[in-house]
């Protein structure tokens, strides 16, 4: 079996990603994601076909962007914002995923919702270098 380095686990995830949320390849994402994946989110069904339904029922102009991703051995964590979302804040996330030869295998997230500038107590925006408008 081949030995992943986090770097190439990196950008399978940030692949996965891209494929399934913003191209919306349903077919193409299955590659990424394993028939056992185990999905930890409180807003997803469960495995791999909870995840590929949620995605498919979201509105078409969502779309995820991410900010920041680190990996460490199996597990690549991303910062990210997912935006047309349906409700009146994006969100911004974050993705702890682990894989096994490749493949993603399980999912935790830690999800906020994006505030404005004048919501934020510390006066920093919460993804990227400016507010939402």
């Amino acid at each position: 079996m081949p030995i992943f380095t986090p770097e190439q686990n990196k950008a399978i995830v940030l692949e996965a990603f891209d494929t399934l949320f913003n191209r919306r390849d349903a077919v193409a994402a299955s590659r990424f994601w394993s028939p056992n994946y185990v999905q930890h989110s409180a807003y997803v069904a469960a495995g791999r076909d909870g995840l590929f339904a949620r995605v498919a029922a979201a509105r078409p102009a969502m779309n995820y962007e991410h900010q920041l991703a680190v990996a460490e051995g199996d597990y690549v964590l991303l910062h990210g914002r997912f935006n047309n979302i349906g409700q009146a804040a994006a969100w911004v996330v974050v993705d702890i995923c682990r894989l096994e030869d490749g493949v993603l295998v399980e999912h935790w997230d830690v999800i906020q919702d994006e505030v404005s500038q004048a919501q934020s107590a510390g006066g920093h925006p919460m993804f990227g270098a400016s507010f939402p408008s």
